[in-house]
Order: C-alpha cells, then structure tokens, then sequence
C-alpha cells in the first residue's frame, strides 16, 4: 500500500506527496472578494501539502455571502488570483480552485435585500456571518426551473476563469449545507419537479454542474466534495447510503480525476456525524483518486491508506498552525495549536504568522 510520502496522479496533476491541505475559509480577501498579497504568503507557506485545496471561492454575486471571501466571477478577482497561484508555483506547490455556491446561506444583506436562492423555500438554522456581525438567516426562495441553467453556466465560467487565474485545477463543493448539497439530500430538498424526490432527480443539479466544468476544463482537472456522514448547517439526509453512492457512481461516470469525502468521526468537536463514515462504502464505486478529510492525524491517515480505503487525505486545522505539516508528519513533530478566534479576520494574527518547526516566530 502507498506511504503518505509516495506521489500519486490526480488526473493531469502529479502531486508529490498525498498530504493535502483542505479547504478553509479564512475571510483574508477585500470587500469586493478580490484576493490579496497576504494571501499569497499564506498558501506559499504551505506549498509542501501534495496539494492545496483553495478556500472556497463564491462562483458569483449570488452565490457568495461570506464576508471577505475570495471570488472568480470579475477580472478584478481572477487577477488578483494570479500572484498568489504564482507564489504557490514558485514554491513548488500546486493549488486548485474550490467553486462554492452557498445557496440559503447567503444572507440578504449581500443581495440587496432580495433572498437568497435553494432547491426549496426553506431557512439556514443559525446565524449568518455578515458585515454588520452575526444576524438570523433569512428564508430561501426556491429556484425557478428556468433558473437552473444560469446556475450550471456560473460554474462552468468559473472553472475556466480559475485555470485563467493560473490554478491547476478545480473542485466543485457539493458539500457541507451549500448549494449542491441542498438539492442532493431530502431535509433541504423539497421540490416535486425533476430536480426533487427520488435519488436520481436530487443529484440532477450536481451531474450538470460536473459536466459543465469538466466539458470546461477537462475532467483530468475536476474534482468533487462531499459531506455525506453528517448533518451540516442543517442539511442532511434520511437514507444517505443510497443518494451518496449513486452520486459516487455518476462522478465516476462522468470520470473525474479525484473525490474528497469529509466526513467526520462520532464525537469529533468539528462535525456532527450520525452515522459511521461511508467511505469504506463508497470506494469500490469510484475509480478516480478518493481523498478523506477530518480529523486525521499521520498514523491514522496513513492506517486509512493501507487499508485501501483511500488514495490521499486532506488536512484543514493542522494546516493553519503547522505550515510545514507534511515535514512535521514525516519526523514525528508534535502539531502546534491554533486559536479558534483567530481563524477568520483581516490581518496576519492567526493566518501568516505560524512559522516552521524550530523557526522563531
């Protein structure tokens, strides 16, 4: 079985080690989510991951809500993107683009006032991370059929704005309570026409969407992400074995290079999973790359390679206070520890300022 250490082919892509950093987001971008040079500094850092899956990154006004995350819908922010994939080259890095859609969580207050978009008129539970602070959810309208068209081509015009802006490739985030992963499970998907109900018609929006990019960018450069083992910012599903392992079947139909599943483990602090991963499942369905995410350390990711579940994991956490993870993996370094309240902000505290192992600060 592969080491953590080995190389391994993602499609077009030959990353050198299968440590890969997640994707986290981290609000460093401007008002107008444009990246910045403190970007740039921040992935470099940590260009020794296999791969670094970017931040998500909003595909369109519509589809973004988050303050100061980064965008691929304006030269502006497609420029802006340019350094700081360069940086990550330069140093021997490689980065691809997470395309994200938040549906129902974006909060009217970047709409205009007008409500955001979900397969059903349903509301996010919780609170919205907003400019003006934390502020209730407000109720989603449904998308029109005619609709769902403009939604497939934002996506498609996004991937190629990504390979534009010097990425190595894309991920689609289907994941985690946003746009796709409303329509795919049955707590947000309420629809009675051919994009709700039955399994085959809730993944409809996801199969379009993937073949729109890969017809884009090609499919040796496309990944997907999925969330299928827990309930996230209120979405899950009442029988999740069959919808995920139908959608793992039409990804791999389609056949794109790679598939991150996060799924957490009962009891993890950063997840709420209901039942047991489904990963074990799921991989005799896919012959592309599988990649696992949450709360992996090197000896238990290394125990999920060697039992042949997946190809490559992901790291999100250990990655913002360790920007030399895979060397602290290798030598048995002990992981640094970040603070909670430092993940989100505007300045270098808690993003850039983490140095290597035995580097002064």
């Amino acid at each position: 079985m592969p080491s953590l250490f080995d190389p391994i082919q993602l499609g077009a892509i030959t990353a050198p080690n299968r440590i890969f950093m997640a994707p986290m987001t981290r609000g460093r971008a401007t008002r107008e989510h444009v990246p910045t040079p403190l970007m740039a500094e921040y992935y470099a850092q940590r260009a020794s991951a296999g791969l670094i899956i970017s931040e998500a990154i909003g595909i369109s006004r519509q589809g973004l809500g988050w303050p100061y995350a980064p965008g691929l819908w304006t030269k502006d922010q497609i420029e802006g993107w340019k350094p700081v994939n360069q940086a990550v080259h330069d140093a021997g890095g490689l980065i691809i683009a997470q395309l994200w859609h938040m549906g129902r969580m974006v909060h009217s207050s970047f709409l205009g006032g007008e409500p955001p978009v979900s397969a059903s008129p349903t509301t996010a539970p919780n609170q919205a991370h907003t400019y003006d602070g934390m502020q209730p959810y407000m109720p989603a309208r449904a998308l029109e059929l005619e609709e769902i068209p403009g939604i497939v081509a934002d996506y498609a015009a996004a991937a190629r704005n990504a390979m534009e802006a010097g990425f190595d490739g894309v991920q689609i985030h289907a994941a985690n309570g946003y746009l796709i992963d409303q329509f795919l499970r049955d707590s947000a998907n309420l629809r009675q026409d051919e994009y709700g109900g039955s399994v085959e018609n809730r993944i409809r929006l996801l199969c379009q969407v993937t073949q729109a990019v890969v017809d884009a960018v090609g499919a040796d450069r496309t990944g997907v992400r999925f969330s299928p083992n827990g309930e996230v910012q209120g979405v899950r599903d009442s029988d999740p074995l069959p919808l995920f392992t139908a959608a793992t079947k039409a990804m791999a139909q389609i056949g794109i290079a790679h598939l991150e599943l996060k799924e957490p483990p009962f009891g993890s602090d950063y997840g709420d999973a209901y039942i047991e991963p489904l990963a074990p499942q799921l991989r005799p369905h896919f012959d592309g790359m599988l990649i696992l995410n949450s709360d992996f350390d090197g000896p238990r990711a290394q125990a999920q390679l060697d039992a042949g579940i997946g190809d490559a994991v992901s790291f999100g956490r250990p990655f913002i206070a360790n920007p030399d993870l895979p060397h602290r993996i290798a030598e048995g370094l002990p992981f640094e520890e970040t603070e909670r309240s430092s993940w989100l902000g505007q300045g270098a505290e808690g993003y850039s300022d983490y140095p290597p192992y035995g580097a002064a600060a």
